[in-house]
Order: structure tokens, then C-alpha cells, then sequence
């Protein structure tokens, strides 16, 4: 059962990894010394290939930086992998928005108290005797933390109910989201629509976003709320849309009578289109879209109760498994997702024994985590994905921390290839450097950080943190999707981490 075999996978991992991965070799823990904090004393030319990037180059880090006019904040680090040297800082115990690449540190929490053949259960749980096909009791949809789950798998789990016997319910139909806590939204200070940050809880479904798509017709327009995939789209109750006769605000949200209620302005419309909604219901909604997919099968489902947790005895239907956790983490790295970042984190501090409230209560143990097993003495998160402005890292201990896992060989398969990129930011299809990391961008912060391997085979770690933590106030003040300026700076700052990198494979690496 889910319990016991929860319990075992994480006992393993923890036998398996902490000793050599999370406490670090000798070589790893030099990284943050003193003596370690600066540049070689005699300067290493770099071997020219163009003009401009000699010219950057032939300088101190500092004067390229300052090259860019880049207002705010820089800090970056970058250590051999192989010696912990570590060869070039600038601020580097400075702590800034890390952004995105939290989820890196994410991911090895994960790994760590999880285990990477972990896999995500969502169940079907009878309360009550089954005879004859007929549930006497309740059915129980019960989530166990699945960041992945979709439409296409609730069509399966309500199928294969249907091939195990079960004809009729004649009990309540509960949905159970207790396995993680409820959280409204991942980050409050964002927009209301925007749909990276949706509401957090044991159970999710699409990422809980419900999907909007408006049309034009001769007398109005024709809206649309379901939970759609490539292979279904059924409506949705939980979420409504009506059109209102103005042009600001675009969107406006309200929780009325236990249904997600949106208004959208008229005049922002046009002829027709489609974007993601967040869901702030993720048990309701499930709930909504489960039932529509039992009807197909014949099985008449009661109007969903939300539950934060099952007593009684159940018996175990039907269940769904998720994809081992190392292919979520890949893909959550990949394509940054906000819901996969905080869902994971969260399981990952449940499985350590604690039970947190809030994102801020479970990101509060990753780092204190960060901090003990990978040497990270900024850390200082109030989530697990990055999404919240007010989390700090510093450059210095997030190249320490990749530094001591990448000599296990963890985190960098796992991490997606960055194109090197021209002065006009064309890709460089053959381009002698490799990049391996996690990016990381919000409104005037903008950070990379992983592995780049030279032409010679040298290996790096590195991280580059940029923020202007006040244009980024003041333009979350202002409430507008796309700050003026906000495009260009981080434009701007993606620029500096490339002319970095090329820095650093020629000083390094040839």
C-alpha cells in the first residue's frame, strides 16, 4: 500500500546518497575559503576568436560587467569542478532573487528524501462494501501529490474502475487533497490570471489550470472553460466566464459561492483566441472533471465533497503511478514549471517527517537542508520554485553546492542544454562550449547557473545572479503584465551571462 511503500523508498534513498553526496569530499569544502575567494595572481590571457569578445575578455570581470549598464545587482562565482577552485567571483556572497534556478536545489531535495525511481500515486478508495458492482459507501478520490496528473489519466482511472466492476456509487463522492497543505497561490504578488501561479494542494490536475478560449459571433461572444488535452475536453462547472462591457482591468477573480468567477474585459478581446487560467479549487476541479469522465463510463458520481483527509477503512480500487521522479525533475527543469516545483518540495519535506502550513514553512527546511548538507549559507527561500521575489541565494554558495554534486555525477543530466549564442543572438550550432543549467527570470531578475565544459575538456560551475529588486517593486506595484523596461533588462542581462561564459572558456578552457 501507498504508506509503507512511501516510507521504504525514502529510507533507501537517504542509505544511498548522503554519505558521499550531501556531505562532499575534501577537495568540495575548500570551495568558500578565503584563500580561495580570488582571482590567480597572475593573470591568464585568453585565445582570441573575434574582436569583441577579445576586447571583453582582456579585462577584469568586473569591467565586463559594468560594460553592460545593468542597473541593480550582479553576482556570480565559477569553480573548476575537479579541483573546488574556485577562479572568479564578483559580490559573490551577496544574496539575490535566484528566480527559477531554485528549482535546481528543488530537484536534489527531492532526490534526496524521495529517492529517483519515485513515483507519484493518485488512488481510487472504496468506504463501504462493493457487491454485485454496486459501492454501498463513498468513493474516494485520493490525491498523493502527482504534479503531473491530467486529464487523459483521471479518463483512466475512471475506465479501469469501470473494468474492475464498479457500476453504481451509492455514497458520497469525496475528493481528499490533505496529503499536501492548501495554498490559494503559489506567490500573491502576482497577477490574479497569470497561469505559472496557481493554487497548491494534495491533488492537482493540469497543472490546475483551466483553459479559456473566446470567439467572436454575430450577437457576442461564445466563451469556453474546460480541461482540455490532446485527447479530451470536458467542460467545466467549477470555473465560469462572463464578459464584461469595459477595457481595464483585463481580468478580475472572485471565490463566489465555491466556483472560480472571472470576468473579462470586452475590449481586450479581439476576433478570438485562448490562455491558461490558474485554478484556485484544485480538489473541486478535479472533482468536476472526474465526474464527467465516470459519466461516459456509466458510473453517476454525487456532486464532489473536498476533503483534507479520509478516516475509516478503505479499500483500494483502482490507482494511477506517475513517471519516475528523475523524468518529473527533468521535465520540471526544462520547462519551469512553477506547480511541479512547489509539489515536489512539498512532498519532499513531508517525507522528512514534517508537516508544513504554508510554501514558506516547507522551503524554510529545504533550505535549512541547503545549508547543512551542500554548504549554502545564504539560502533563504520562501518557496520551491523561485516564483516569490523575496528568496535569496548567493552566487558563492550556489556554485559550492554544484561543485559537491556534480563530483557524484547528480543534477546535470538532469539540466537542459543552453545555446550559445552570437552578438546578434543567432545560435552557434557549433560553438566549442558546452552549457548545462537551469535559467531563472521574473521582471528585472534574470539568473543562470550549472556546468559549462571548455574546448579542452575542462569543467565548470558557475552561477550568474542579476536583480533590481527595485524596478522589479515597483513594477509588481504598478500591477502591469509587461513593465517598460523589463523586456530590455533582462535582454540585456541574458547577454552578459553568454559574454561570461565565453569568458570563461577562454580563460579556462583553452
Amino acid at each position: 500500500m501507498f504508506g509503507p511503500r512511501r516510507s521504504c523508498l525514502v529510507r533507501g534513498m537517504k542509505r544511498h546518497l548522503s554519505r558521499r553526496f550531501f556531505l562532499g569530499g575534501a577537495a568540495v569544502s575548500a570551495l568558500g575559503g578565503p584563500a580561495l575567494a580570488f582571482a590567480p595572481e597572475q593573470s591568464l590571457r585568453p585565445v582570441a576568436r573575434g574582436d569583441d569578445l577579445l576586447a571583453l575578455s582582456l579585462g577584469g570581470v568586473d569591467q565586463l560587467v559594468a560594460g553592460y549598464n545593468l542597473t541593480g545587482t550582479v553576482g556570480l562565482s565559477v569553480a573548476d569542478v575537479r579541483t573546488g577552485l574556485e577562479l572568479e567571483t564578483l559580490n559573490p556572497s551577496t544574496g539575490l532573487p535566484p528566480a527559477s534556478v531554485t528549482k535546481s536545489l528543488t530537484a536534489l531535495y527531492a532526490l534526496n528524501a524521495l529517492g529517483p525511481d519515485y513515483r507519484f500515486q493518485t488512488r481510487l478508495l472504496a468506504r463501504g462494501k462493493v457487491a454485485d458492482g454496486v459501492l454501498q459507501g463513498d468513493l474516494v478520490l485520493q490525491g498523493g501529490g502527482d504534479p503531473t496528473l491530467d486529464t487523459d489519466a483521471l479518463a483512466t482511472l475512471a475506465a479501469n474502475l469501470k473494468a474492475g466492476g464498479i457500476r453504481e456509487v451509492r455514497g458520497d463522492f469525496v475528493v481528499d487533497e490533505g496529503f499536501l497543505p492548501y495554498v490559494p497561490t503559489i506567490d500573491p504578488e502576482q497577477l490574479v490570471h497569470v497561469g505559472y501561479s496557481p493554487a497548491v494542494s494534495g491533488i492537482a490536475l493540469n497543472y490546475n489550470r483551466v483553459h479559456f478560449e473566446w470567439r467572436r459571433g454575430g450577437s457576442g461572444y461564445t466563451v469556453t472553460m474546460d480541461a482540455r488535452t490532446d485527447r479530451y475536453r470536458p467542460d467545466v462547472a467549477i470555473a465560469r466566464m462572463r464578459v464584461a462591457d469595459r477595457s481595464v482591468p483585463v481580468y478580475t477573480y472572485a471565490d463566489r459561492d465555491g466556483i472560480d468567477d472571472w470576468t473579462v474585459a470586452r475590449g481586450a478581446l479581439g476576433n478570438g483566441g485562448a490562455r491558461w487560467l490558474p485554478v484556485r479549487r484544485p480538489g473541486a476541479y478535479v472533482g468536476d472533471v472526474f465526474r464527467t469522465l465516470a459519466r461516459a463510463q456509466g458510473i453517476v458520481l454525487k456532486p464532489v465533497v473536498v476533503s483534507k483527509g479520509v478516516t475509516g477503512q478503505t479499500t483500494e480500487l483502482v490507482r494511477f503511478e506517475s513517471e519516475p521522479l528523475t523524468e518529473i525533475l527533468r521535465d520540471m527543469l526544462k520547462w519551469s514549471t512553477n506547480l511541479t516545483a512547489e509539489m515536489v518540495g512539498l512532498t519532499a519535506t513531508v517525507a522528512r517527517g514534517w508537516q508544513p502550513a504554508t510554501l514558506a514553512d516547507s522551503a524554510a527546511r529545504m533550505s535549512a537542508w541547503a545549508r547543512q548538507e551542500l554548504g549554502m549559507t545564504e539560502a533563504a527561500l520562501v518557496d520551491h520554485s523561485g516564483l516569490g521575489v523575496d528568496s535569496r541565494m548567493s552566487a558563492r554558495d550556489l556554485t559550492t553546492a554544484l561543485v559537491r554534486v556534480r563530483q557524484e555525477g547528480i543534477l546535470r543530466p538532469l539540466l537542459k542544454r543552453i545555446a550559445m549564442r552570437d552578438s546578434q543572438g543567432r545560435t552557434v550550432g557549433n560553438h566549442p562550449i558546452r552549457v548545462d543549467a537551469k535559467t531563472g527570470t521574473l521582471f528585472f531578475v534574470s539568473a543562470l547557473a550549472g556546468f559549462m565544459t571548455a574546448q579542452d575538456g575542462t569543467e565548470l560551475a558557475f552561477a550568474i545572479l542579476t536583480a533590481d529588486t527595485d524596478r522589479r517593486a515597483k513594477a509588481i506595484a504598478a500591477g502591469d503584465e509587461r513593465p517598460p523596461g523589463a523586456r530590455g533588462w533582462n535582454g540585456t542581462s541574458k547577454r552578459m551571462q553568454q559574454a561570461l561564459i565565453d569568458r570563461w572558456g577562454l580563460l579556462y578552457g583553452s
